[in-house]
C-alpha cells in the first residue's frame, strides 16, 4: 500500500489525532498561562508589600487594599481561564464534529459514486448485449420478445435508480411538494410485489393483504417507498429464502410489515442505515448492489406522511420494517 493510499484510507484517523494533540497543546498553554499569572501576582503583591513602612499608620488599610487588591486579580485571572477554557472546548467539540461531518460526508459520497457507477453499468450492460443480439441474429418471435423483455426490465431498473436521486435532491431541496389523495395501499403493494417479482423471477415474495386499504397519501411517494422496502429485502436476504411482506388493520389504520431472512442489521446500524449514501463495509469490496439511497428516502417519505420506519429482529433470523399509516 502506497503512503497516499495508506493517507486516504485512514484520513479520518490522522485527522482526529491531530486534532487532539492540538487541543491538549492549547489546554496545556492555557494552564500554563493561569500559572504564570498566578505567580506573577503574587510576586507583585510581595513586592508592594515589601515597600509599605510599619510605622504608617495607615499600614493596616494599605496592607488590606493590597490583599483585597491580590485576591481580586486571582478571581479575575481565574474566571478569564474557565471562560477562554470552556469556549475552547465549546469550539473545539463544534469544529471536531463539522470536520469529522465532512469526511464521513466525503467518503459515503464517494462510495455512493462507485456504488451509482456499478447500479448504472450493469443495466446499461444487459441492455446492449440484448439489443447487439437481435442485430447480429435472427431470432424467432419468442426469443425477441424476451430479449426485449429483459432489455426494458433493465431500463425500468435505470428508470428508478434515476427517480430516487432526482427525488432525493428535490426533497433534501425543499422542491418537492407532497400531493393528498386517497389512495389503496394494497392496490399499491400488489404493484410493488409484482414488479420486484419481475425483476427477481427466482425469489419469492409473499404478501398478505386486505382487499382494500384506503389512506391519503401521495400514491407516487408511497409506491416508491414500498418498492425501496422489497427490494432491500431481498437484497440482504439469500435467495432461498421467501420475502413476507403484510398489511394489517391496527388500531388507528393499517400497519405494513416486510420481514426477511437475511443476517439481520446491529444494533449500533439500525439508526445508521437511514442515514444519506450509508452503506454498511466498503464499496470495493460489498457485493450487495445499491447506493444508500433506497432507506434514506424511505424514511423521508415516511416522515412526509407523519410516520416513521422501525426496525425489529425477525426471529429466528433477519429484519422486519415496519410503518404504522
Amino acid at each position: 500500500m502506497t503512503l497516499s493510499a495508506w493517507y486516504k484510507k485512514n484520513k479520518l484517523t490522522i485527522a482526529t489525532w491531530v486534532y487532539w494533540i492540538l487541543l491538549c497543546y492549547i489546554v496545556a498553554a492555557l494552564v500554563w498561562w493561569f500559572i504564570e499569572l498566578l505567580q506573577q501576582n503574587t510576586e507583585m503583591y510581595l513586592f508592594k508589600r515589601n515597600l509599605l513602612d510599619y510605622q504608617d499608620p495607615n499600614y493596616q488599610a494599605k496592607l488590606a487594599f493590597l490583599e483585597k487588591e491580590h485576591s481580586t486579580n486571582i478571581t479575575q485571572y481565574l474566571g478569564e481561564g474557565l471562560t477562554f477554557l470552556i469556549l475552547t472546548f465549546l469550539g473545539a467539540v463544534f469544529v471536531y464534529r463539522a470536520v469529522r461531518r465532512q469526511i464521513n460526508l466525503r467518503e459515503q459520497q464517494q462510495n455512493f459514486m462507485m456504488a451509482v457507477t456499478h447500479e448504472l453499468k450493469t443495466p446499461i450492460a444487459i441492455t446492449k448485449l440484448n439489443l447487439e443480439t437481435m442485430l447480429k441474429r435472427k431470432l424467432d418471435p419468442e426469443q425477441q420478445g424476451k430479449l426485449i423483455g429483459n432489455a426494458l426490465q433493465e431500463t425500468g431498473r435505470l428508470n428508478d435508480l434515476c427517480e430516487n436521486i432526482l427525488l432525493s435532491t428535490k426533497i433534501d431541496s425543499g422542491r418537492y411538494l407532497i400531493s393528498r389523495e386517497t389512495v389503496d395501499l394494497t392496490s399499491l403493494l400488489h404493484s410493488s410485489v409484482n414488479d420486484l417479482a419481475a425483476r427477481f423471477p427466482k425469489r419469492k415474495i409473499v404478501l398478505h393483504a386486505p382487499e382494500e386499504a384506503a389512506y391519503s397519501g401521495d400514491p407516487l411517494l408511497l409506491h416508491l417507498l414500498f418498492n425501496n422496502l422489497i427490494e432491500n429485502a431481498v437484497k440482504y436476504s439469500p435467495a432461498s429464502s421467501v420475502v413476507s411482506v403484510s398489511l394489517t388493520a391496527s388500531k388507528f389504520g393499517h400497519r405494513l410489515e416486510v420481514a426477511d431472512e437475511g443476517n439481520g442489521v446491529p444494533d449500533a446500524e439500525k439508526k445508521k442505515i437511514f442515514e444519506k449514501f450509508y452503506r454498511v463495509g466498503s464499496e470495493s469490496t460489498r457485493t450487495t448492489k445499491g447506493t444508500g439511497l433506497g432507506l434514506y428516502l424511505s424514511q423521508k417519505i415516511a416522515e412526509d406522511h407523519g410516520t416513521r420506519i422501525e426496525i425489529s429482529n425477525n426471529r429466528p433470523i433477519g429484519s422486519i420494517f415496519s410503518i404504522d399509516f
